[in-house]
């Protein structure tokens, strides 16, 4: 035989040796930490060695920043100072996450569940007490059945890849779901979740017929094994509260071919005042099919601070119908059809995103990983219009303090339909519109975030007279550490900040924590309490 045949060529034999090579190496810089391998150990009981370890990192292992850092939504969580987890568990299969609950709590270690990485606070990958992260981010299938009219979605799948694989399918269905492609699933649909379909077909969770979870045993459950109390909760009760969502079954909406959205900015110099005094008689109130956003931000404006709004709108159906309904109902915009562009749901879904018209809706599968600003968030209800006097001290006050800015969404329409106690969501009929507060910045260190954090509170509370009142009511998924937080898990602790998220469906929820976790393993700083707190 000839040698040459016999003789494996050295770039050949370096790419087949490379994955083992790298492989020893993970089990090496494993094997030095002693919480990693028990971990595998008591993985290995559901999974080879070999499996567990390609599924857990520990602080040893060269991809354990990174994989850390791409879902790290908020900069200021992304510190040297920031706690870290012991390891970060990413699982493949649905019977990974049953064996990362039951491990955890056999090793005495707190789980802090992560999808998308979007809680404004880090509740999903920081925690005060030795934690490992359970990254959902691998569990991400969707499978669309255009007969049912329904999908099955992963929690680690984002917004934007379902809004993708919806469009994929059909051209007649849409989902109404958030505006930002990049969060997670799990995250917003547990927080109740909303979008621009918002005023015709209510909140996310309205939507969600079935769901598949891990409890605290490690079992999974579906719609019929969990039973309806715990079903309701994970629909907007926050259901790191109560186990691990692995999967949504949501039920899709119809969607006309063409839909109209049209922007109009306007400054304190061009009637903006009068604008917005008439936006929070008319946005909640006009036809379902409009839903039409208010942006308020401090700008400098030929060297003079001011303020400028932005109406931003959404409606089911052509131009020439949206053009005849805001001549009626709110002729001040001075809208016509050269000011609209006609498109398709997913069109619309892609110009929320300041994409070009026309855009190919594949860019709704870029996951932008690690990529994050330092920024701070918080929410308000307004129940009763703002009076003109108020919206000038406003504007005062907005130019003073020269960051915050601030989203008005329309509600009324289907939100004025469903019952209060429908889902944990409770705010439903009764409020005009919500309030995001909203400040970013690029500056890092304890100096910044001070500086930027303190203006959106004075902003949160100059607006105390004009919001809801007893409790003040805060939107779960804009979550805000200063609405109330606890280290005791106290039934009295939680009710501070669970009935802003929750008003009287606190209690429900406290119901079910305890009869599916009472010991309060899933926790964090503002997660639902047994009555009987076990620490």
């Amino acid at each position: 035989m000839n040698k040459a045949t016999n003789t494996m060529q050295p770039s050949l034999l370096l790419l087949l040796l490379l994955p083992l090579v790298f492989f020893n190496l993970r089990l090496s810089s494993a094997a030095a930490d002693p919480i990693h391998q028990s971990l595998v150990q008591c993985f290995s009981k559901s999974m080879t060695a070999g499996e567990a370890s390609s599924i857990i990192y520990s602080k040893n292992n060269p991809s354990y920043a990174s994989v850390l850092r791409d879902y790290i939504r908020n900069a200021r969580f992304n510190t040297s100072s920031t706690p870290k987890p012991l390891l970060i568990i990413t699982p493949k299969e649905e019977s990974h996450v049953s064996a990362a609950v039951t491990c955890a709590q056999k090793l005495g270690f707190r789980l802090k569940i992560r999808s998308g990485g979007h809680d404004y606070e880090g509740l999903s990958y920081v925690f005060d007490e030795p934690f490992f992260i359970l990254d959902m981010f691998n569990l991400r299938s969707i499978t669309v059945d255009e007969a049912d009219e329904s999908a099955w979605v992963g929690a680690g799948a984002t917004v934007g890849e379902l809004y993708y694989n919806i469009w994929k399918n059909s051209k007649v269905h849409g989902f109404p779901a958030g505006v930002c492609p990049t969060i997670g699933i799990g995250g917003h649909i547990t927080g109740a979740g909303y979008g621009t379909l918002i005023r015709k077909y209510g909140v996310t969770v309205d939507h969600v017929v079935d769901a598949k979870l891990v409890d605290v045993n490690g079992r999974i459950l579906d719609r019929k094994a969990m039973g309806e109390d715990l079903f309701w909760a994970i629909r907007g009760g926050g259901a790191a509260s109560f186990g691990v969502v692995l999967s949504y079954k949501v039920k899709l909406v119809p969607v006309p071919e063409k839909v109209t959205v049209f922007r109009v900015e306007r400054y304190l110099t061009e009637n903006a005042t009068d604008i917005t005094l008439k936006w929070q008689s008319v946005a909640p109130t006009t036809d379902d099919e409009l839903f039409m956003r208010m942006l308020v931000q401090p700008v400098t404006r030929n060297k003079k601070k001011t303020v400028r709004i932005s109406v931003i709108a959404e409606y089911l159906g052509d131009s020439d119908s949206l053009v005849r309904l805001l001549n009626k109902d709110f002729p001040e915009l001075g809208i016509t059809k050269e000011k609209c562009n006609e498109t398709s749901w997913i069109g619309s879904v892609l110009w929320w995103l300041k994409y070009d018209l026309g855009t190919q809706p594949t860019i709704l599968l870029d996951r932008n990983l690690n990529d994050a600003s330092f920024l701070k968030r918080k929410s308000d209800y307004v129940q009763t219009p703002i009076p003109k006097k108020g919206l000038e001290s406003l504007w005062k006050k907005l130019i003073e303090l020269g960051n915050v800015g601030m989203a008005f969404n329309s509600y009324g329409g289907q939100m004025d339909r469903v019952k209060s106690d429908a889902t944990p969501f409770p705010h439903r009929a009764g409020n005009l519109f919500k309030i995001q507060y909203s400040i970013t910045w690029k500056q890092p260190g304890d100096e910044a975030v001070k500086n930027f954090t303190t203006q959106a509170k004075l902003l949160h509370e100059f607006m105390t007279p004009f919001v809801s009142k007893n409790p003040r009511s805060a939107y779960l998924n804009y979550r805000d550490i200063d609405v109330g937080s606890t280290k005791t898990w106290s039934y009295e602790d939680g009710k501070v900040y669970g009935q802003s998220y929750f008003k009287g469906n606190y209690e429900r929820l406290v119901d079910v924590k305890t009869a599916v976790d009472p010991k309060n393993f899933f926790r964090n700083e503002q997660s639902i309490p047994p009555r009987s707190t076990h620490i």
